[in-house]
């Protein structure tokens, strides 16, 4: 039996080379175990996050308070609990959620108060007016009670 001479190596297809690439990069045959792992862990902590949020949605203590809401709060949570908007184009549930009270309330505050359409210049504008009624009244208080102080001096019974 003739001798087996040294063979040259078969060039390496395109599939050898990506299986060579990815086991460098971690994603062999080998690493099959590890990434079984982290996808059970991943796979773990998503179903109890989903299962909290589930929990935050239709929990009716709140978020994480295990202690009991005070009377005065029960009794105004119905102001604010979530709406259920009727689906677009549903004559008859759109006409029965304006009878209801509509959007009054909807986005901030509670039902019974009709939010205002300011921006922010109207918020400014306020601010400021309220601020030179302050002054204006500290102003008024001041003069009041130094004319008040004169005609003490002068022996005019004043409060």
């Amino acid at each position: 039996m003739p001798r087996k001479r040294f063979q040259e190596p078969q060039p390496k297809t395109g599939l050898q080379h990506t299986q060579d690439f990815l086991r460098k990069i971690g994603l062999g045959k080998e690493n099959y175990y590890f990434w079984k792992q982290i996808g059970k862990a991943l796979l773990c902590t998503y179903a109890v996050i989903g299962a909290v949020w589930v929990y935050n949605e239709t929990s009716p203590l709140g978020w994480w308070t295990l202690k009991p809401k005070p009377k005065e709060e029960l009794e105004l949570a119905h102001l604010y609990e979530r709406r259920q908007f009727p689906y677009p184009g549903d004559e008859e549930a759109m006409q029965e959620f304006i009878a209801r009270g509509g959007m009054i309330g909807t986005t901030i505050g509670p039902k019974g108060m009709v939010e205002g359409d300011k921006d922010e210049s109207d918020y400014k504008k306020e601010l400021k007016d309220k601020k030179f009624g302050q002054e204006a009244q500290k102003l008024w208080m001041r003069m009041r009670s130094e004319v008040i102080a004169e005609l003490q001096e002068k022996g005019f019974d004043v409060e």
